[in-house]
């Protein structure tokens, strides 16, 4: 792992909950984000909506693939704002 001294280690309830409200705060209804552990393909992250599909993102770890899933939709966030 990489020497983060001075920074707080976030929990996974934490990014959890952060994604959760970057979701609500965009589209609205979330019906819940969460993450498991895939036989064949690692740790998965999704975000499932009422109205839209849901998405997802893998990673090596939890931390990985909710980062990932942060990211992307950050990304679909920042490309919706710019229309």
């Amino acid at each position: 792992m990489s020497n983060k001294s001075n920074k707080e280690v976030k929990t996974l309830d934490q990014r959890i909950e952060r994604i959760y409200k970057m979701a609500k705060e965009h589209f609205g209804e979330v019906r819940f984000v969460g993450i498991k552990k895939h036989t064949k393909i690692g740790w998965v992250a999704k975000i499932q909506f009422d109205e839209f599909e849901s998405l997802v993102a893998e990673g090596e770890d939890a931390v990985e693939a909710l980062k990932n899933l942060r990211k992307r939709l950050s990304r679909i966030i920042d490309r919706y704002n710019m229309v």
